[in-house]
């Protein structure tokens, strides 16, 4: 495990010794930019869909899903963030209190 971890952490230093040796035009380029903004929404969304829609290797609908439906729908109604997260939580709460 311990050989996992250490190979973890080299590839994790060269990696960010690799971005920082890209010369500054690179990272100047209106793509880069454009790509390095929207990167952290995309992994966040898959992780979030991965943590919401799977068990294991299957795939279920649960009280999850009820939980992100209503935060999707509070977000797109332009909530507050904490009637966002309270709202997605209490969803999910009574789907698993009925269920």
């Amino acid at each position: 495990m311990w050989a996992a971890v250490l190979v973890a952490c080299g590839g994790c230093y060269i990696l960010k010794l690799a971005g920082m040796s890209l010369p500054e035009r690179v990272l100047a380029d209106r793509r880069v930019r454009r790509i390095g903004a929207l990167l952290p929404v995309a992994l966040l969304s898959a992780l979030v869909a991965t943590q919401t829609f799977t068990t294991g290797q299957e795939l279920t609908l649960d009280a999850r899903a009820a939980g992100l439906a209503v935060a999707a729908a509070a977000v797109l109604l332009r909530a507050p963030f904490l009637v966002v997260v309270v709202g997605a939580a209490g969803a999910t709460a009574l789907v698993r209190a009925v269920s």
